[in-house]
């Protein structure tokens, strides 16, 4: 019988430190109902219960592929959306530009002025 109860004690401690660690290095916003800290102290305080109630409901699944986020920005707070835009609009006002270089170029061959185009210094 005391065989027993130390293999039940050790089980019961790595059953609680390993919870505590997975919570510890969990995604923080995969994490449910409590914030992070309290659930290690409730694992701590409570081991086989806490560390059963974070497995089962603190510990959030993972995303599913292909699923959106479930928290959106709006345009306009979205960072990422905004300097796209800036890009967005330089590269299309470059290649209006070269568009119509390209254009003057194919005029001044078909009114053949024997005049070669203005070449860009390198580099």
């Amino acid at each position: 019988m005391p065989r027993l109860a130390i293999i039940l004690i050790v089980a019961a401690v790595i059953f609680t430190v390993y919870a505590v660690v997975d919570c510890a290095f969990f995604d923080r916003g995969r994490i449910r109902a409590l914030p992070r800290l309290v659930w290690i102290l409730l694992i701590l305080v409570l081991p086989i219960l806490g560390a059963a109630l974070w497995f089962t409901i603190g510990r959030g699944r993972k995303p599913k592929q292909g699923a959106r986020p479930t928290r959106s920005l709006a345009p306009d707070d979205d960072l990422e959306f905004l300097g796209r835009l800036g890009r967005d609009a330089a590269q299309e006002e470059r290649i209006k530009k070269l568009e119509e270089e390209l254009a003057d170029l194919d005029d001044d061959r078909e009114r053949g002025d024997g005049q070669t185009p203005p070449t860009r210094p390198n580099g």
